[in-house]
């Protein structure tokens, strides 16, 4: 059985097409000439890449473990669980500017570090897999940050839920689920943040 959004392969196609229109004439053709800026994006794209490889395995470790595969047929379980997305609607509006961006996407990082304990309570034989992912999160941050810190670009802190205790669950199918809607929005999560960082690489 595929996992959502079919594997990597039909991931990174999705990425291709996906529509980026509200971005076109965005002020940021300042930063288009900076090659460390430049450096700095196709970099981080291959590393997202990488992430979003990882998530794509774990997504099929739950499908073949728990048969948990498809997405619509799990909503209604779904109202069930306290399992939000992270917002992302400052790479995504019309007056997006790199450093509300770049903001939201380190807050977003952080939130679901933390929520992949979920993931590796559910998977304990994947828990190295878990841990590498998290690293490589961590390390995308990091690097993010470091380079609004080289372009003088002002730090917006969003509110994390990572401070929250890890979401309770009532049944171990509802954990199973839980688990299986963490890794569907994170990588919902990611795509976002790729088209960006392609937007910008672009300009």
């Amino acid at each position: 059985a595929a996992v959502p959004a079919g594997g990597l392969a039909l991931l990174l196609g999705v990425l291709l097409w996906a529509p980026w229109r509200a971005l076109h004439g965005a002020p940021l053709t300042e930063l288009s000439g900076d090659q460390d800026f430049q450096l700095f994006l196709q970099r981080n794209l291959e590393f997202t890449r990488k992430i979003l490889g990882d998530v794509a395995a774990l997504q099929r470790v739950v499908c073949d473990t728990f048969q948990l595969c498809k997405e619509d047929e799990l909503q209604l379980v779904r109202q069930d669980l306290d399992i939000a997305q992270v917002p992302m609607e400052q790479c995504h509006r019309r007056t997006f500017q790199p450093e509300t961006c770049f903001s939201q996407i380190r807050a977003g990082l952080r939130a679901y570090h933390g929520s992949l304990a979920t993931i590796q309570n559910l998977l304990p034989g994947h828990a190295g897999l878990v841990e590498t992912l998290q690293l490589d999160m961590a390390n995308l941050s990091s690097n993010i940050q470091q380079q609004m810190e080289d372009l003088g670009l002002a730090t917006v802190t969003y509110p994390s839920k990572n401070q929250d205790p890890l979401p309770t669950f009532s049944s171990r199918f509802h954990h199973q689920v839980g688990g299986f809607f963490i890794l569907a929005n994170f990588q919902r999560f990611l795509e976002t943040a790729y088209r960006a960082l392609r937007h910008l690489a672009n300009l």
